[in-house]
Formats: structure tokens, sequence, C-alpha cells
């Protein structure tokens, strides 16, 4: 609206058009300049005009005639591989009551760590409702169905293969577009902001570039006369409902650095070896958010993703080799296969998942290092019509219940189908006998040969 965005000032006395002022800050006021982020609003009226906030009992119906999620729970910690069938849709419920926590680690009272939650709706979220999170930024990665989302600062259309982070705080409402049943998966960070990964080496360009994302331009509701609005919070975990008389999306103008936004995957620049080797899965990272207590270069939560790419290096294994990580890798598949998980019954399905926590051993099936360790090494294109993800931490994931058992969705035989069945390719050389002299004698037996590479198998 002309006029409703103040020049040269953040709060004059009087707004023009009679609206009210209002900063959203999403990080401290003396966070250093680079990572200092908050919004300036003008909205009809203040977000502050609401009923009193009270927690919706747990197991009990609201108003969007649907049982209360559980957000919090308890983590069963174990190191074993982990895989998931595909996640069921459900045609009865909205947003909300769609969420269930999967794995995750930490405290958002703490505003320490993070949860992986998986969605799946059969409904819009009812008229005059909003719902926002106050435990941290919502990553969403929708896998099925399109998600039309209004917010306070504009509306967004997030489709499969596409991404949007909806920060901490920020008030939103979710419809299907064109009534279609959305599922999908969000990474939720108690800690700190997803940012763009440093480049290093890489140079100024690469991976995920800044011009791409997103961001929503002002889009208000006048509603403020004879209404009421639910507006429910998640916060520590627990939901709660409060009752206000107008509309929680009636920011008319606004400018700043804290605000939703959403990322095309399409649009990655995808960076690999054109020699040798098979690099670290860092160079697939779309966004980071950096954990300052573990250290530089340390994630509390990295995004990665998997396109479709070109491998051309030579005399090399192109699959992820095996390997034990520090970091805790869970992963999932929005469409296509995923050419390092071929095998098992079940198999890595779209809307399924895998998860390899800290220091437990991964990597191809049998059947994809059999295929890898023989196939003629031409320049070749994988992952065509296929998108895989990995959500990674630095931090030891525990699981849920619900993720564990209450879902019936784990493969049982993951390990024993992926991994037992390498096969022994070991070959020891066949023994040969070595004539020493007595100078070389004397010195393999005391350590001193200068050459001892013919000293194998010493008869």
């Amino acid at each position: 609206m002309e006029g409703a965005l103040p020049v040269a000032a953040n709060a004059p006395q009087q707004n023009a058009h009679g609206l009210y002022t209002e900063k959203l800050s999403g990080t401290s006021f003396t966070a250093p300049r680079g990572e200092n982020q908050q919004s300036w609003l003008y909205r009809i009226l203040p977000s502050a005009s609401h009923q009193n906030f009270t927690a919706v009992p747990a197991g009990s119906s609201s108003s969007l005639d649907t049982p209360t999620p559980n957000f919090q729970s308890k983590f069963h910690v174990i190191p074993n591989q982990l895989r998931w069938d595909p996640f069921d849709l459900d045609p009865e419920v909205s947003w909300i009551h769609s969420m269930h926590l999967i794995a995750g680690a930490g405290d958002p009272t703490m505003k320490s760590g993070l949860g992986i939650f998986v969605y799946a709706a059969g409904k819009s979220m009812p008229e005059k409702t909003a719902f926002y999170s106050a435990d941290g930024d919502y990553l969403i990665v929708p896998q099925h169905g399109a998600l039309d989302i209004q917010t306070e600062l504009g509306r967004l259309l997030v489709r499969p293969n596409e991404i949007c982070v909806i920060p901490r705080g920020i008030r939103y409402r979710i419809t299907l577009h064109n009534d279609e049943p959305v599922r999908g998966f969000i990474l939720e960070l108690y800690e700190g902001h997803f940012h763009l990964p440093e480049l290093g080496p890489i140079g100024s360009n690469g991976l995920a570039n800044a011009r791409d994302f997103q961001a929503p331009v002002a889009y208000f509701e006048q509603d403020y006369e004879n209404t009421e609005h639910t507006l429910y919070g998640k916060f520590g975990g627990v939901l709660f409902s409060a009752s206000q008389a107008h509309s929680p999306f009636d920011v008319v103008a606004w400018h700043g650095l804290y605000y939703p936004y959403k990322y095309d995957l399409g649009r990655f620049n995808t960076i690999g070896s054109i020699s040798y080797d098979h690099p670290d899965p860092s160079i697939f990272t779309v966004l980071t958010a950096p954990s300052y207590a573990h250290g530089p270069g340390t994630a509390v939560a990295d995004f990665v993703i998997f396109p479709p790419r070109w491998l051309v290096a030579e005399k090399t294994f192109r699959p992820p080799w095996y390997h034990r990580n520090t970091m805790s890798e869970f992963m999932s598949l929005i469409s296509g296969s995923y050419d390092a998980k071929a095998g098992g019954k079940g198999g890595f399905q779209p809307a399924g998942a895998s998860l390899h926590n800290t220091m437990s051993g991964h990597g191809p099936d049998m059947q994809t290092f059999e295929k890898a360790s023989t196939a003629e090494l031409q320049p070749a294109r994988v992952g065509e019509g296929s998108m895989a993800f990995m959500f990674e931490s630095c931090l030891m994931l525990g699981v849920t219940e619900w993720g564990l058992h209450t879902c019936e969705k784990v493969q049982e035989g993951y390990n024993r189908e992926s991994w037992e069945p390498l096969k022994v390719h070991f070959k020891r050389p066949a023994a040969e006998m070595t004539v020493l002299s007595a100078e070389e004698k004397r010195g393999y037996e005391n350590g001193t040969a200068k050459d001892m590479s013919s000293l194998e198998d010493v008869g």
C-alpha cells in the first residue's frame, strides 16, 4: 500500500494509514551485524492484542476436531541403523495435528538442538486459525502436494522440490493447494538460524546462490470487526491456544532481514570431482546452522541434497564410500531412487527415511557395491528424476517412541539385508620364499633393514 512503509525512520510518531509499528527480532539486539536478524512490521493491530494463552490438554480434542499432537517426547538413543517405509498420508487431519516428532536432540526451552518431524495432512487448517512455533525455525521439505502458506509477512506457494523456512515466532496458516493431500518432513532448529554455507576455495558462486531465494511481499487481511480468530502456539513442546478479535495476518508493510523464504532445489549448482575420488557430501549443502559450542565448521544442522548430476571420476568407486561419522545423518527421498541404496525388501523409497547415528557404520548395500565395483567407468548421469536430501547434525539423535514403534514403519531387516550379505573379496597373496643374505637377515630381525618391501610373507 502506497506510503505504508516509513521513509528514513522505523518508528514515526504517527504511521501512515493509522498503522501500528511492531519490531520482530530473531536475534539479540547486540548480535554481530552480519548475523543480526530483525524486521519492522506495520500492521492494523499489534500481535500482543489477544486473550491469554491456555495449554491444550494432551489427548483432548480442540477446535481442530483432532487429538492434540505430542511435540515433545522421550528419546531412545540407540546406535542401530534405522530405515522407515514411506509414511502414510492422513486424510483426516490438518497441518498442526499432522506433525509427528520422529527424532531429535536437545531442548527447545534451552534453545539447543533440533527436532525432526514428518507431516501428512489431508485437510486445510480451518479458517480464522493460525499457528506459530516459539521453539525454533521450521525448515519444511514437501514430498507430496503443495503448501499454500499465508504468513504474517505474505504468502508462499511451496511445492515438492522446493523448501521453505518459517522462522521462530512467525504466524502462518496452511491450506492445501487444489485440496491435494500433503506430506513431507520438517527440521525444527532450536538453536540459531540457517545460513548459506561458506564457499571457501569454490569461490564466490556455486551451490545455493542467494539470488535464487524468494521472500514474500506484504499481503494483509482487513478483518477486525465482530470476528474471532484462534491462534495456536508451540511453546516448549506444548501446544497452547488463544483467541483474538482480529486477523493475525494484518501486516500492511514490512522491511528487514527476519522473514519466511523459499528456495527451488532445481536451482542448486552442483559441484563435484572431475578427476578422481568421491568428495565429501558437504559439497551438497544448501543451508547450514553453525554450532558455536562445537567449534568452526561444525553444524547443529545442515540441509544437504543429492540432485541429478554427472559422475565422471576416473578409477573411482563412485557411490559414497563406507563411513562412520561424528555427524548424525537423517535422510529421505522426495522422488525417484537413490544411487547408493538399491536393495532390501522395503528399500529406500520416496516418503521413507533412514537414520545413521553418530559413529554408526553405513554405506552402499551389497547390490550397489557389487554393481559399482565392476561398472564400466564412462561419464554417467545419476539421479535423473530423483531428489534425495539429508538432515545432518553434530548431535547424537534420539528416536521417539512414535518413530521407533507406534508408526510401525521401521524396516526390521535393514541391516541384515543391506550389509550382512557383503561378500569377502580379500585374497591373501601366495606365500613366497625370499632368500636373504646374512646382512639382510640381521637387518630384518633388529628392524634396521633399509628396504623391507620384499619381506612380506617370508617363509
